[in-house]
């Protein structure tokens, strides 16, 4: 017996649950499938499938050996996809959607980066500040901030990044410092779109404030102006201001209370199977990102320049 072909013609009767199905799918005779079917099952020894005059459904060992084929399938298929060079050279338009900052910031050179080293590939990049459905969206890699549900997709962590709370040490100056959490309904707090979803800011240890926004700004990018400008605190990750930290033009305080970072994942959808224009990018991408995002937790800019005795008003 060809236990590949027997393999293949199991497969094709557990997805169209009919023998009939399955042997015109294959080009086939119907009694040539029941018959591999049937020595199937014995050398196995066990019942793969359930019959009835109605249906055909796989036992629970028919679902175990399902999995397990596919499996192994799958993995033959891309043995000679690789021995014939179908994966050698990535072609086509590769998609790339990450958060709108973190994309303009770090995703896009490593986009322009990649198209160098492949001429004769063109992107298309998709920064948002939204849940994206990679495969409703047509997207091949997404780069996801904050923990993942599940989703059978493949992720490689590429890093993590704060949620900070900062403001300019002008305003620090004239309103004081924050020493506890309760210390912030003391502060005029600014809050982006994504601060909209909660009322509270959670801190380490599980704790939280109510945040009682007295401006609401539709981006990170407007908050992070207001902070500068001097006007209140807000709270964001900690690459979206890092510029504006690096230049002492904000300063990050309760770092001591900060809630566990949050995780940087690269996704795609199609695991070993991924074409080349995939694995390309994402090879490139996870270098690139985890040599990025190193510095994210680094604390050589947040010497504050504002006397740590002085507490809030």
């Amino acid at each position: 017996m060809d236990r590949w072909q027997a393999m293949r013609i199991f497969v094709k009767v557990a997805e169209t649950q009919s023998f009939a199905k399955a042997a015109r799918q294959m080009h086939m005779s119907a009694p040539a499938v029941t018959r591999s079917i049937a020595a199937l099952e014995e050398l196995i020894g066990a019942r793969l499938f359930v019959r009835t005059t109605r249906s055909v459904r796989t036992t629970e060992a028919g679902n175990r050996y399902l999995d397990d084929c596919r499996r192994i399938l799958n993995d033959i298929a891309e043995a000679e996809a690789a021995a014939a060079g179908h994966y050698a050279r990535p072609s086509g338009t590769l998609t790339i959607t990450a958060a709108v900052m973190f994309g303009q910031m770090y995703v896009l050179p490593v986009v322009t980066e990649y198209l160098d080293a492949y001429p004769g590939m063109r992107a298309r990049t998709f920064f948002v500040d939204r849940p994206v459905n990679i495969v409703e969206e047509g997207i091949d890699v997404a780069v996801r901030i904050g923990h993942l549900p599940d989703s059978g997709f493949t992720a490689i962590n590429v890093g993590s990044v704060r949620h900070v709370i900062c403001g300019s040490p002008a305003y620090l100056e004239e309103h004081g410092i924050p020493a506890t959490p309760a210390d912030l309904k003391h502060h005029r707090l600014v809050t982006s779109n994504s601060a909209w979803v909660s009322p509270e800011w959670h801190f380490a240890g599980g704790e939280q404030a109510t945040v009682e926004s007295v401006l609401q700004c539709n981006t990170n990018e407007a908050a992070i102006a207001t902070a500068k400008a001097g006007w209140g605190l807000t709270r964001v990750l900690h690459y979206q201001m890092l510029p504006a930290l690096r230049e002492g033009e904000l300063q990050i305080v309760l770092s001591e209370f900060e809630e566990p970072p949050l995780p940087i994942h690269v996704l795609y959808p199609e695991g070993r199977q991924a074409p080349a224009k995939v694995r390309a990018f994402v090879d490139l991408a996870v270098s690139r990102l985890r040599e990025r995002t190193a510095g994210f937790q680094a604390t050589e800019y947040e010497a504050s320049p504002v006397s740590k005795n002085r507490k809030s008003k």
